[in-house]
Order: structure tokens, then sequence, then C-alpha cells
């Protein structure tokens, strides 16, 4: 390759130093070949296909489902794209409308213009909520007097409680009161600075939860849906420190086992200096997502996963300290064994896709 394609030492430098990582990948990375005239996505059907149903001790239930069937967030994306050293930012349709600079980024392809385009979207049936000195966002569907019961659903990482907006406006239908937070550090809540009121760690997940719970008079007992990674984990130890509070337990793709592999992103944020950097990545969450699946998120839902953190810097710098404050063995320990023993006495809803890059099916069947 020709040196002189290359940018200097001092544009290096200085790119470096930019506090918007979104706009440097844009800046190296090669404006992508125009897409075929043959390209098209279609609808997925989004109906689950059970391929095994079994009963366990204690009334638990374990679904294998196939995740070939997407969920509303995805589309099929058929074409296999080009090779790209920086393929973890542009290599997919969403990505690419979100930070490729047009010829002039001046006038519609700054990080300004993108945060006006999205700032109102992902919000359905959400409110900001005060616990304590912490606002936290909550999507909320069905009412108190809801027949059939309370339903708190607890995000993973590095996502955010948009995941569940359709299952929650469907069981809402069905008669269930339904609550979704984003937690402290993610999505629309709060995101403090390690060391000033919150430092992301189990102890303080926990009791920022059940100060959250009080404050939206949560009756329990109550159902309780969990799925994901690190904060996730830490939604399924609540619930070993809580059971008397929570009626029934599903957890959808979730490190349950002490065989769960752990994902690279959350490997390379505990490495120093590469985790700064990797944290303040705008697309990161949408491709986590994405790397789980067969599929490729649409744009406008790729929109609200990115959009915390095109806002500010904030919801990196939580991910990296909750990443780098939780010891992984000890909470998945702490799991496999907590809901294995007798204590655990509640009915639990395991519920898998098989698809899953991250979690392969093998670790549903030994939890």
């Amino acid at each position: 390759m020709n040196k002189n394609n290359w940018p200097s030492f001092n544009y290096f430098t200085h790119v470096l130093k930019a506090e918007t990582t979104m706009a440097t990948w844009a800046l190296l990375s090669p404006p992508p070949p125009p897409p075929p005239a043959s390209m098209s996505t279609s609808n997925i059907n989004t109906s689950t296909k059970r391929i095994r149903v079994s009963r366990r001790r204690g009334g638990g239930t374990l679904i294998i489902a196939n995740a070939t069937n997407s969920s509303q967030d995805n589309e099929e994306d058929s074409d296999a794209p080009a090779f790209n050293p920086f393929g973890f930012v542009t290599d997919n349709p969403s990505s690419r409308s979100s930070i490729q600079l047009p010829e002039s980024p001046a006038e519609d392809g700054n990080v300004g213009q993108m945060l006006y385009r999205i700032e109102d979207k992902g919000k359905e049936n959400g409110s900001y909520i005060k616990s304590g000195k912490l606002i936290w966002f909550v999507r909320e569907t069905g009412s108190p007097d809801s027949r059939r019961g309370t339903v708190i659903f607890l995000h993973g990482a590095p996502t955010q409680s948009y995941s569940y907006r359709v299952v929650m406006s469907q069981m809402s239908d069905a008669g269930f009161h339904c609550f979704a937070p984003d937690w402290i550090g993610f999505g629309f809540s709060d995101k403090p600075q390690p060391g000033y009121g919150f430092d992301y760690t189990e102890k303080e997940f926990h009791e920022a939860l059940d100060k959250l719970l009080d404050v939206l008079g949560v009756k329990s007992p109550f159902f309780l849906v969990v799925q994901g990674f690190l904060v996730g984990s830490y939604g399924l130890t609540w619930a070993l420190k809580n059971k008397s509070k929570i009626s029934k337990l599903a957890i959808l793709n979730s490190p349950v086992t002490v065989s769960s592999p752990v994902p690279g992103l959350f490997q390379q944020l505990r490495i120093p200096l590469f985790g700064e950097f990797t944290c303040q990545n705008a697309v990161m969450a949408e491709r986590f997502i994405e790397a789980g699946s067969p599929y490729v998120l649409k744009l406008e839902k790729a929109d609200v996963y990115r959009l915390p953190y095109l806002a500010s810097s904030g919801p990196g710098f939580a991910l990296l300290e909750t990443a780098r404050k939780i010891n992984l063995r000890d909470i998945v320990s702490q799991i496999a064994e907590g809901f294995a023993s007798e204590r655990w006495d509640k009915p639990i809803l395991l519920a898998w896709g098989i698809a899953d890059k991250y979690l392969p099916q093998s670790v549903a069947e030994e939890f």
C-alpha cells in the first residue's frame, strides 16, 4: 500500500485525542460501495418454533427455540459485505448509514444532525422516575389493577429496556402490569460518574433496584424476567437474595453456568486504555446485539441503541466501570449454585434461542 494514502502521525495524534470515536472511525474508514440494485430485505416470521420442552423438578421448564426466527428488531441481510479493516463498525447497512460521513458532512452527516434525527426515538410507554438521588427511565404498560399480576423485565449489558417494548405491550393486553427499567448507567437512565454517588458494583445495583421497586409501588410476589450479561447477571443474583418477592422467574439467554463463555467485548473493556477507547464506540450496542444472532437491526431500531452513546461519553464509561467491577467467575458460580440448591423453590422458565453466538445451547442444557 502506498504510504501516501495514510494520514500523517500528527493526524493520528489528533484523532486519538478526539472525544467522539464515532467520528474517528467514520473519517478513517473508506466510503462503502453503493449496494447492488438487487439488494432487498424481507420481513421475518416472528413466531417461535419450539423444538423441545422438558419439565424439571420444582416446576422449571426449558424451552429450546429455533433462533432463525427473528425478534421484531431484526431483519435479514443476505449480502455478505466485502472485507473492511474497520468492519466491526461499518459492515452492515444500519451502522454505515449512521457513521459514514457524506461529501458535505457539515450539512447533513455530523453528530449533531444525527442526534437531532433520533433524539425522540425509543421512549414508548416510558417516563423518568426519581428514586433517591438517581433518575431512572422506566417503561410501563398495563395498570396496577391488572388481574394477572406484575411483571418486571430486566435487560443486560450493553442494551436497554427498549428490547422489551413489544412483549410488554402484548402482555399488558393479556392482563399483566409490566415495568422495564433502564439500569442506572444504561439507556435513558442516569449515568453518574464513578465515585460520585454510584460506583457500579453489584451491591449498589441491588440497592438501587430495591429503592426503585418501592417508588414504583410494586407489590410482591411478582414475575421477574431477566436476560443478558453483567447487569443481567446482577438481576439473577438479586433474585437469589429476594426469592420471597418473586412468584416465577424467566431467564432468557444469560450466563448461568461456570462454563458460560465471556464475549470478547467484555474482555476488551478490562484491558487498560484499550477499554477506554472501546467503550466510546457509538455503535457498540447494536453491533453486540447483531453479533449474537443471524440478523442485523433495522435502522430505526439501531438508532435507539446507539443514541445514548452518541449523546455523551457517560454510557460508555458506565459500561466500562461495570465490566471492570464485576467478578464474572464468582457471579456465575453464585447463579449456578444458587438456583440448583434446595433453597430455591420457585418455578423457573429457561427460554433459549439456539442461534446465540455468545451462549451456546449447551449452557442451557447444563443449567
